[in-house]
């Protein structure tokens, strides 16, 4: 059976709202729970490496990531992920040879209603499982490659860079 290693390392896709603090924060994982209620053939382990927003984010964390995947046993990696500095991880994995990346992420927490993390995770999990050895990203119903993307800001989505 196919197996998929999945790695979180926050971002919008896991930000849940504090009532007392009257902010959103990110918070545990929430891919786990998304994929428990589908009837998916695939067998997937999630680790969660760090809970940050993308922002805040350094080259230590990018480190941390890119050893995760280099060591991992299996060579299908989804990784959930801040949109803001996505490309940035993309291209500090450009080095991992033989593993099919996909970073995917969310523009609204995954626990809204209107989210688009379920469908960026469905998209990442097609894409992990069907394209050739390289780092991608899924976003707003696109596969990208990781040296040709770019997070729109005007448009609030990803586009290529071509």
């Amino acid at each position: 059976m196919l197996k998929i290693r999945i790695f979180t390392v926050g971002g919008t896709i896991d930000k849940i709202y504090f009532d007392a603090k009257s902010r959103y924060e990110v918070g545990p994982p929430n891919i786990a729970m998304v994929l428990a209620d589908l009837s998916l053939n695939m067998d997937y382990s999630v680790r969660s490496l760090m809970q940050k927003d993308s922002l805040e984010m350094n080259d230590s964390d990018r480190d941390l990531i890119l050893q995760h995947v280099q060591t991992a046993e299996e060579d299908k990696i989804i990784i959930t992920h801040g949109t803001d500095t996505m490309t940035h991880t993309a291209a500090a994995l450009a080095t991992v040879e033989n593993k099919t990346v996909v970073l995917t992420g969310a523009l609204q927490p995954a626990l809204f209603k209107n989210s688009d993390a379920m469908f960026n995770i469905g998209c990442a999990i097609a894409a992990v499982q069907t394209l050739p050895a390289n780092i991608y990203i899924a976003m707003n119903g696109q596969i990208f490659t990781h040296d040709n993307v770019c997070k729109d800001l005007k448009q609030n989505r990803f586009t290529t860079l071509q």
